[in-house]
């Protein structure tokens, strides 16, 4: 399939997305998603970005992970510093929607993305952005593009050193635009402003809000 073709099929799917999506309360209550007992196990994948294994947004994740589990959900998560993860070369070999030229980690994401109820970004700002190291694992989905348009939800989990709240747009715009291309929902975020060194995030409230989320996820 040419790119052509696919995003006119995508045109297609997003139609049915966007009417799922108003219905989406309705949709979770009948999967026996909604809050209280009988509420669904999740399959969760976390994917972080920080190449400090102690990093603040690292942290974040720690926490948000103990609640999920604590919660009863299943959790999975890809370190992507730790992992080899090849950066897209816009070959298309994989036809947004098959096998990538590259073997390498981004494999173990593929097996487990496109089952999973939720995704959970974790990441530093580097240079008003999100971190290398996760934007490569994000540019892979190209190649399972057709197979992750399908309704999750997603959690930005995101630490920096300034303390603007202007200065974390660039990096909620991205996540925002990016689930409203693949018709995920958002179901919560933990922006962590003011954390520098290797540590910092600990002494906030921003740890327990992680937890919580996890939790109630």
């Amino acid at each position: 399939m040419n790119r052509r073709e696919f995003i006119k099929d995508m045109a297609i799917v997003a139609g049915g997305v966007a009417g799922a999506s108003l219905l989406g309360a309705s949709v979770f209550q009948a999967a026996g998603t909604s809050g209280g007992k009988g509420k669904k196990k999740m399959k969760i994948l976390v994917i972080t970005g920080s190449p400090r294994k102690n990093g603040n947004s690292a942290t974040l994740a720690d926490h948000f992970i103990k609640g999920a589990k604590e919660a009863g959900h299943e959790v999975v998560r890809f370190d992507a510093a730790f992992r080899k993860v090849h950066p897209c070369i816009a070959c298309n070999s994989c036809g947004m929607n098959g096998p990538c030229v590259f073997k390498d980690d981004f494999e173990f994401v593929r097996e487990h993305i496109v089952g999973a109820d939720c995704v959970v970004f974790a990441t530093p700002m580097y240079y008003f952005g999100i971190s290398a190291q996760l934007k490569a694992v994000i540019d892979r989905f190209y190649a399972i593009n057709g197979s992750i348009h399908i309704p999750k939800k997603a959690v930005l989990l995101m630490t920096y050193a300034n303390t603007a709240a202007s200065e974390a747009v660039p990096i909620k715009s991205h996540y925002e635009v990016l689930l409203k291309y693949l018709g995920w929902t958002d179901a919560g975020q933990v922006i962590a402003p003011g954390v520098w060194p290797v540590g910092a995030v600990k002494g906030t409230k921003y740890p327990e809000q992680a937890y919580q989320l996890g939790r109630k996820i």
